[in-house]
């Protein structure tokens, strides 16, 4: 995959917190960066999707907000016990 460098400004202690992210993982900065930009890019598009869909078939209820909010805690849950890790 092609890369493009690129720079950025950040508060001191931004950077300070996400250098320290990034040394605690064991992960280039940039690495870490690239992660966060690609979680935002993929909220945005399912928020994008969201509004499409409640803009043809109306607002989702109560009902089908709390099911789909207990199926991703369900698959987070999934997710985090498969990698050894716990959500606390």
């Amino acid at each position: 995959m092609a890369a493009k460098k690129i720079t950025i400004t950040l508060d001191d202690s931004l950077f300070e917190a996400l250098a320290g992210a990034a040394e605690e993982e064991g992960i280039p900065l940039s690495s870490l960066v690239a992660g966060a930009v690609e979680r935002e890019l993929r909220l945005r598009a399912g928020r994008a999707v969201v509004r499409e869909w409640e803009a043809e078939n109306g607002a989702f209820t109560p009902e089908e907000l709390a099911a789909a909010r207990a199926e991703m805690a369900a698959a987070d849950a999934e997710h985090l016990s498969s990698r050894g890790t716990s959500a606390a």
